[in-house]
């Protein structure tokens, strides 16, 4: 299935998350299919980024970027029914580049791949590039919540 021509702001993103303020790091959503997402964002160059530390933005942080795609992903398959909370389990085949985030002058674009799923969990391949440039591919395994739990406060 070919991606979705549809776009998502940053306003429309952060109702889909359960992140707040600028905790919500994703610009947009530049495409997305049953199967795969496309994001971008600029946020890593914004010196309140709240990952952000004394010493920068550290390239693991690309992590977070790619769990809010396979989030954002979730929200939109779910839109025909109730948004499940997701919960980060495992990170497996884990490439990234030492280079701090903060550093790159190009947008970041997430690119997260749902390769398994079931109705407890979900596999995602992630890459993250700036600038066509690798900064981050892992394998992410996503645990959901039960449809019938409440959310955790």
């Amino acid at each position: 299935m070919s991606l979705q021509p549809d776009t998502l702001n940053h306003d429309a993103i952060c109702q889909r998350l359960p992140h707040a303020g600028a905790m919500c790091l994703l610009d947009t959503v530049e495409a997305w299919s049953d199967s795969r997402i496309h994001c971008r964002a600029s946020s890593h160059r914004d010196p309140h980024n709240p990952l952000r530390s004394e010493d920068g933005l550290p390239a693991l942080a690309a992590l977070e970027y790619g769990a809010q795609g396979m989030a954002v992903h979730g929200a939109l398959l779910a839109a025909s029914g109730p948004a499940r909370a997701g919960y980060l389990a495992a990170v497996r085949d884990l490439q990234v580049q030492p280079a701090p985030l903060d550093g790159l002058e190009h947008p970041l674009d997430i690119h997260a791949e749902r390769l398994l799923s079931d109705a407890g969990s979900s596999i995602y391949l992630l890459e993250i590039t700036a600038g066509g440039r690798a900064v981050l591919s892992a394998r992410a395994t996503v645990i959901l919540q039960p449809a019938d739990e409440e959310p955790a406060p």
